[in-house]
């Protein structure tokens, strides 16, 4: 018996085609299913044949490249950005601050009787503090001896007992009085009249002051720096100051009596001796101890 068995492939496979088409202005989706499915020949030449079904799945898609599809694709350009973000503070810019007055000139001012004798000499340097109210801050103005405008008058106490010495510019006026009571002068009285640049004037006296004190006969001399309140508004500084209102000898400064600063002829001695009179107490303790150990290592028989 022979068998001849001839197998052919099944050409019936199952056949799935899906074909999608999306056009690109409406955007919708459409679903077209082409399904040819053969039929599944056999063709058996022998008795018994085992016939082979092969089941193909073959989809063919297509899809033409859509102008819009739902894709979450940003396309996006980051330029270089030209304004930062920080969190950076400035500091805030400080309030400009007023640079210091300087030291004014030192001036010489002389007062005549008769116009021929001098009765009254000042050396001095003068600067001024003064507000305008309680709530303002203090301005300070130098009276300058080397305006030519500065007028320089007075009186003189011969025969008196006051003595005064009147200084003169365009923004300044100041008013000395000195008074002589029992051979001892002083400045007694002040008063001043700032005439300011926005039209304002500012005026300040005070009639019972007690400063510069010396003999009749001398003269008051301060070279250092010195600081009067003469009011609540108003501060008088003199630099190198010696006066002498009364009693002037051939147009000079006398002897002068020197501010406690500037007297500086006792301090040294008085430091000196002190050093020394606290050596000796040492010495003196120091003695007296050794004698009483000296003393304690002895012993009475």
């Amino acid at each position: 018996t022979t068998t001849k068995s001839t197998t052919e492939p099944t050409t019936t496979p199952h056949h799935t085609t899906t074909k999608s088409t999306t056009e690109p202005p409406t955007t919708m989706h459409h679903n077209t299913t082409n399904s040819t499915t053969e039929l599944l020949h056999t063709t058996t030449k022998s008795t018994t044949e085992a016939p082979t079904t092969m089941h193909h799945n073959t989809t063919n898609s297509t899809t033409e490249a859509p102008t819009t599809m739902h894709h979450n694709t940003t396309n996006s350009t980051t330029e270089a950005p030209t304004t930062t973000h920080s969190n950076a503070t400035t500091a805030p810019t400080p309030p400009p601050t007023t640079p210091p007055v300087p030291n004014p000139t030192v001036g010489n001012y002389s007062v005549k009787s008769d116009n021929v004798t001098v009765c009254l000499l000042a050396k001095m340097g003068l600067q001024f503090s003064f507000k305008m109210s309680e709530n303002s801050s203090f301005q300070t103005l130098n009276f300058d001896p080397s305006a030519n405008v500065t007028e320089v008058s007075g009186t003189c106490g011969s025969g008196g007992n006051d003595s005064s010495l009147l200084l003169k510019s365009d923004e300044i006026t100041v008013h000395f009085v000195f008074t002589n009571v029992s051979q001892k002068f002083r400045l007694h009285a002040l008063t001043l009249s700032v005439n300011l640049e926005n039209g304002n004037v500012f005026n300040a006296s005070n009639n019972n002051l007690s400063l510069w004190e010396a003999s009749v006969g001398s003269s008051y001399m301060c070279r250092k720096e010195q600081s009067y309140n003469i009011t609540d508004k108003l501060t008088l500084n003199t630099f190198q100051l010696q006066v002498q209102p009364f009693a002037v000898q051939n147009n000079k400064f006398n002897t002068a009596h020197e501010c406690s600063m500037d007297d500086t002829s006792l301090l040294i001695p008085i430091i000196v001796g002190a050093a020394l009179a606290g050596l000796i107490v040492i010495v003196m303790i120091a003695y007296v101890i050794g004698r009483r150990r000296t003393y304690v290592g002895y012993q009475t028989l």
